[in-house]
């Protein structure tokens, strides 16, 4: 019989009066989300990255892989599961398994695959098959269901990342800046410009806005670039209000910061809107970064839409 005691599995031999041998538990992140978002393309990027990958695996059976991984002698450490939760049984079942994780202090994470309605219509439609939870209804119909049903998870979730806008490639390098590091930092940070008049980033944790700035749009001779340009961001942080926007944005993220450590939270997306995503939004979110990464967070920084126009 095992029994859990902190970060390490006592293993009995079953001989009498030999002391057990204490193993580290494996580190696993469980792979959910909307059926059509990348679940397949996420788990292959952690098992490129050397996770062992073991797909549909039933929820059940979750803590009883890990204390197989515990048993491995090291070799198996690091454990991806992906999780197709299509019933209501599964999902309770999940939620028992997630408890018994918790219970026995594993270190676990919860990856969610998100997209909008219509990337999942349009690729489901592109491979010519049916949603698996929309028989004889339509593809929007599985949709909404599995979203209902996935709807307290995704609340649940340590990082979700929306796929609504990204290719293989870039759903790959989001993967790679979350789990490709050999040891796991306190916090991690996407900082993604965007502009308004394409959408507010589905998986965006805090939203910050830059409208209240002068457009260096409207400036011909700056017009051509972006907020990567040093004239472009010295227009925009010589506009008053610019510079002081940045000081007290960046200690409030200090206090937000301390409390997602305090809650275990690791991963936080922060959107930067501007109107286009081209100016205001690049120019602030580059100074941001730079302040996050000095605060020891490790920072990625994405312009969802400069180059869209």
């Amino acid at each position: 019989m095992n029994a859990i005691d902190g970060d390490e599995v006592h293993v009995s031999t079953g001989i009498t009066g030999e002391a057990a041998e204490p193993v580290a538990i494996p580190e696993l992140v469980i792979i959910s989300g909307m059926s059509g978002a990348g679940r397949s393309t996420a788990a292959k990027c952690l098992e490129d990255l050397g996770w062992f990958v073991v797909d549909n695996l039933p929820p059940a059976l979750i803590p009883t892989m890990v204390d197989l991984g515990a048993r491995s002698q090291g070799n198996v450490a690091r454990i991806a599961v992906v999780v197709d939760v299509r019933g209501r049984r599964f999902f309770d079942n999940l939620r028992e398994s997630l408890a018994d994780l918790e219970a026995k202090h594993v270190k676990r994470r919860v990856l969610f695959l998100e997209a909008s309605d219509d990337a999942l219509v349009r690729r489901f439609e592109s491979v010519r098959r049916p949603h698996p939870l929309q028989g004889d209804g339509r593809i929007v119909d599985g949709i909404a269901a599995e979203r209902d049903l996935l709807r307290e998870l995704r609340g649940d979730a340590d990082l979700v990342i929306d796929t609504s806008s990204l290719n293989v490639h870039e759903l790959r390098a989001k993967m790679d800046a979350q789990f490709a590091g050999d040891e796991e930092p306190e916090l991690r940070a996407t900082v993604m410009s965007f502009g308004y008049k394409y959408g507010l980033p589905v998986d965006a944790d805090l939203v910050v806005d830059c409208r209240f700035l002068l457009n260096p749009h409207w400036v011909p001779e700056l017009r051509p670039f972006t907020g990567l340009n040093e004239e472009v961001s010295g227009y925009v942080f010589n506009q008053p209000g610019a510079k002081e926007f940045l000081d007290r944005y960046a200690e409030l993220l200090q206090l937000i910061a301390a409390g997602y450590r305090r809650e275990g939270k690791r991963y936080v997306t922060i959107a930067v809107g501007c109107t286009g995503g081209k100016h205001r939004s690049v120019a602030m979110s580059e100074k941001l970064a730079t302040r996050l990464a000095a605060e020891g967070v490790e920072t990625v920084i994405v312009h969802r839409d400069m180059g869209r126009e």
